[in-house]
């Protein structure tokens, strides 16, 4: 057996270990070849590598909850448990500047302060299990908001779509649906609903999921529908250009496991049995608005919903109403006689260009001209006129006294 200078061999409790001086013992055989998997292409960002566990450490069993890609990573407020009696290595490459942890299980200790991950690191074993240009940091809190923490993992999304799509063929599975539907956080198309949600401070996201879980997704007519429900930053466009700031946001995405012309439908069923559970009880449970869209194998194009919580309906209508009354009251005095408004002259720029352009002349230097327009005097002076006559005209702008000599 050959070990690297840097390896590392961890044994199982009550195992033993012991070495020779390479002398043959009869009862012993030749022993096998042993192959190593690749230790260097484990990465932290492959959501295929992790599994969902309960507080006690059991697999989450499979149910009608599921998360969206980048949510199927460790997010800034979870646990992360690495099995005791384990060896592992992997990359930490991150776009991130940190990775945050609520806590880190780690060689059967949890290290849940940023002190004692801090001392964890500058051990033996931290730089054989964990490489890479990543930072790991361990917080030791939870989730402050009671509506949710957004996962956090946007920015190392390309890596984890790129190692999902690895393990799968490099690409995504081609969809029942004409148009398929992206959620945020997900790497491929997805047939079915997505739900957008505004919230109040009123709104608890755990109470709100059990209660979908318990009053609709758990009914027999939508066996094999899937729900992933999480708060998510969309980011903000104005005329088509994405801005840096983003709107928190509740989302809902609906799968089911139908196929062909049928597929999406059965989750398309229960957004519209949510959005008219959000349109009774909304307000109550801290939702302020809803906007649905659907994607079957049924349509050519999704379908998008819009439906406003009954408060903000009645405020609308009331506002319009208010102001149509005011402006018929406006109109009711102005006919009567009983109001006024001030003739006003606007003065458009081109007047005033023609103001420029023909200004008054401050004093009159132009003068009439006595010879326009004034007929000679008559040179009929009979059928014969003498040759030396001469005919003078006046000019009465001539001065011979301004005359030089």
């Amino acid at each position: 057996q050959y070990l690297p200078l840097n390896g590392e061999l961890v044994l199982a409790a009550g195992a033993g270990f012991t070495a020779s001086d390479g002398t043959w013992d009869p009862g012993c055989d030749s022993g096998g070849t042993v192959r190593f998997a690749d230790a260097e292409r484990r990465a932290w960002f492959d959501p295929t590598l992790w599994q969902e566990v309960l507080p006690s450490g059991e697999p989450k069993p499979g149910g009608p909850i599921f998360s969206v890609d980048e949510e199927r990573v460790p997010c800034r407020y979870d646990d992360v448990v690495f099995q005791p009696q384990t060896s592992f290595r992997v990359n930490i490459d991150s776009s991130q500047p940190e990775i945050r942890l609520r806590s880190i299980s780690v060689m059967g200790q949890e290290l849940n302060t940023p002190a004692s991950w801090a001392g964890y690191l500058g051990g033996p074993s931290a730089p054989l299990q964990f490489h890479g240009n990543g930072t790991l940091q361990v917080t030791g809190t939870g989730c402050p908001d009671k509506s949710g923490c957004a996962c956090g993992n946007t920015l190392d999304g390309p890596r984890i779509c790129a190692a999902l799509l690895r393990a799968s063929g490099r690409q995504c599975p081609e969809p029942a649906c004409q148009s398929p539907l992206q959620p945020l956080g997900h790497c491929c198309g997805v047939c079915g609903a997505t739900i957008n949600l505004d919230f109040t401070p009123d709104f608890d996201l755990q109470k709100y999921q059990d209660r979908l879980v318990q009053e609709l997704l758990s009914q027999p007519k939508y066996a094999g529908v899937q729900m992933a429900i999480s708060k998510v930053h969309k980011a903000q466009t104005f005329l088509g250009i994405l801005s840096r700031s983003s709107t928190p946001l509740i989302q809902i995405v609906l799968v089911d496991d139908r196929a062909g012309a049928q597929a999406g439908t059965a989750a398309e069923q229960l957004a519209a049995a949510i959005m008219e559970n959000i349109a009774q009880h909304g307000e109550a449970l801290g939702i302020s608005s809803g906007k649905m869209e659907v994607a079957t194998g049924s349509t050519a194009r999704g379908q998008v919903g819009s439906y406003p919580v009954s408060r903000i309906t009645a405020g609308t209508v009331m506002g319009l109403l208010f102001s149509l009354l005011f402006l018929g009251g406006i109109l009711f005095l102005y006919r009567k006689g009983k109001l006024r408004f001030p003739a006003l002259r606007l003065h458009q720029p081109w007047d005033r260009m023609e103001d420029l352009e023909s200004p008054a002349p401050a004093s009159d230097k132009g003068f009439d001209n006595p010879m326009f327009n004034v007929e000679p005097p008559d040179a009929d002076l009979g059928e014969e006129t003498p040759k030396d006559l001469q005919v003078f005209y006046l000019n009465p702008l001539y001065d011979a006294s301004e005359t030089e000599t």
